[in-house]
């Protein structure tokens, strides 16, 4: 099977939270077999410079293989935090979506579940 190149959303779904002005953003691909592939692209500095704009400064990558999910802990990219910024919810879960759809992976047509393959 060939692979093709998708925005991350089509084989990964996420999570998020916020704490102060840190951002938390777990990665998770709806097949197991998508993982090695999300582990070798969906590195650190792809998630920082999705977040850039926002001001973001760091990004540490988790990677948990036995759940299997990929975990980010962003470093200031919640304009101060929720009691501080001026943003309309500008905060974890918006922020995810922006990884999820900024982000393109390469993977084989198999690790995309048929509901999100094009026709």
């Amino acid at each position: 099977m060939s692979d093709v190149e998708v925005a991350l959303h089509a084989v990964a779904h996420a999570r998020a939270g916020d704490k102060g002005n840190r951002s938390n953003i777990s990665v998770i691909p709806y097949l197991q077999e998508a993982f090695a592939y999300l582990v070798e692209q969906v590195t650190e500095e792809r998630v920082l410079a999705v977040l850039a704009h926002k001001g973001a400064t760091a990004c540490k990558r988790y990677v948990l293989p036995n759940l299997p999910a990929l975990n980010f802990v962003i470093d200031d990219a919640l304009e101060g935090g929720v009691n501080l910024s001026l943003s309309l919810d500008g905060h974890g879960k918006s922020l995810s979506f922006l990884v999820l759809g900024d982000i393109t992976v390469r993977v084989p047509v198999a690790c995309v579940p048929e509901k999100n393959r094009r026709a």
